[in-house]
């Protein structure tokens, strides 16, 4: 019985595939002949190159399935197919969209009224959906006129559900890495981003050349949280990015088990340890709220005493620890931006962007001109460490002349004696002068 369900299950899935397959053989055609009517002009999606390592190309849906889209939230899957379906080049869809998930202008600005583009930088623990976040805020800025300029940094990912601009993935293959280096899973991912890092300066390139025409610079991460907000690569990325232009990082929680009050504090931690490692403003979004409602999260964030409370079901070390910590982290919270988002549903997108917004403009009052002054008193070390090395340099010269038979005494005496020549020539040609006269 069991050979025969599993032969069943085989049948149907190469079924499946080789439906697929001829779908996609047809839209291919389709797309090859012309841009025929029936295409939605708003959801053309351009793929921007980086000389030397990114292709250009372009996607498009058709009216009927941008309808699709818009009927309400598809598996992510059956969206990354459609979108597989409608071009043939390969580029991955946009998610679904729906109207009243954002209210904001066609500028793609909130309600701060600013137009200067921010970069906005998506982290979080594997699993809290970011990627699927991602979609969201992509297809919701799609749907408003106003595209942001998305790049995704995990080059272990196997579908994107969205256009990325720029994909660490046209640049570095990860499995290739992996065996060229003898490495595992993290290692790779780590390597990858460290190669993609040394050609960061053609990103900006493009990032500068865009940001006028775009309202947010979308980032997306690696899962592993820790292969990001630890490693060089990471800090050349976020360095570059918040040099140039206003930089938020948004830190993704998987609200249903935040339920859990140590696994909350974990969070917690995390979120401060980011905020200090990359010292730029933070938001906390708390996403799966169609799941579970953020406001538990917000009421132990707002009173310790709560918290406590809901520890006190466990009497074990790490709870006394979590107690310890919330005292600790008190001041901390007050610091916080925090929403509550579904990337499912789109609730809360608008208020995420609003918050975005109140954190750039942090950015330009608080974390800029730190920014500023920590870049001048870099300069004015590395100018004391040129001196230093001048001086060093020096010392290390006068011994080797001392080796040829020169040494200062000699060096004061010739310069002495060649001084008394240059007045006596200047006493002649006066005594000359007069003669003349």
């Amino acid at each position: 019985m069991f050979l025969h369900d599993l032969s069943c299950q085989l049948a149907r899935f190469l079924a499946r595939h080789r439906r697929r397959r001829r779908v996609e053989a047809a839209a291919r055609r389709r797309h090859a002949a012309s841009d025929g009517p029936g295409r939605h002009p708003r959801l053309r999606i351009r793929i921007w190159a980086i000389t030397g390592f990114v292709v250009e190309q372009r996607g498009t849906m058709d009216s009927t399935q941008t309808s699709q889209v818009r009927g309400g939230m598809a598996n992510v899957s059956d969206v990354v197919g459609m979108a597989m379906a409608s071009d043939g080049a390969g580029t991955e869809g946009v998610g679904d969209v729906e109207e009243t998930a954002c209210e904001m202008g066609a500028d793609g600005s909130s309600e701060t009224g600013s137009d200067e583009a921010v970069a906005v930088l998506i982290i979080g623990m594997a699993g809290s959906g970011k990627t699927t976040l991602m979609q969201r805020l992509a297809a919701q800025l799609h749907e408003r006129d106003a595209p942001g300029y998305v790049i995704n940094l995990d080059p272990a990912v196997k579908l994107l559900p969205y256009d990325a601009h720029v994909d660490v993935r046209d640049t570095v293959d990860y499995k290739a890495v992996m065996e060229s280096y003898d490495l595992g899973p993290n290692g790779g991912i780590l390597t990858s981003l460290n190669l993609f890092a040394t050609k960061f300066d053609q990103v900006m390139d493009l990032v500068e050349k865009r940001k006028e025409s775009v309202s947010y610079v979308l980032v997306d991460t690696p899962g592993q949280i820790e292969i990001f907000t630890w490693s060089a690569s990471g800090s050349i990325i976020t360095e570059a990015l918040a040099s140039t232009m206003p930089t938020v990082v948004v830190y993704v929680i998987d609200t249903p088990r935040c339920t859990n009050p140590k696994t909350f504090m974990s969070n917690m931690l995390q979120a401060c340890s980011i905020m200090y490692k990359t010292k730029l403003p933070v938001v906390l979004a708390f996403n799966k709220v169609d799941v579970e409602n953020h406001q538990f999260a917000l009421d132990w964030m707002e009173d310790f005493e709560t918290y406590h409370e809901a520890l006190e079901e466990d009497a074990d070390y790490a709870s006394d620890l979590s107690r310890s910590l919330s005292l600790v982290l008190d001041e901390f919270y007050r610091n916080l931006r925090t929403v509550g988002v579904s990337a499912i549903t789109g609730f809360g997108i608008d208020e995420f962007f609003r918050q975005v917004r109140a954190a750039a403009k942090e950015y330009n009052e608080v974390y800029k001109p730190e920014l500023e002054r920590r870049r001048k008193a870099m300069a004015a070390e590395d100018q004391k460490r040129k001196e230093k090395e001048l001086q060093q340099l020096a010392a290390d010269l006068t011994p080797s002349m001392g080796d040829l038979g020169i040494t200062d005494a000699a060096l004061s005496k010739d310069s002495q004696e060649k001084h008394q020549d240059a007045e006596e020539t200047s006493d002649d040609n006066l005594d000359s002068d007069e003669v003349a006269e």
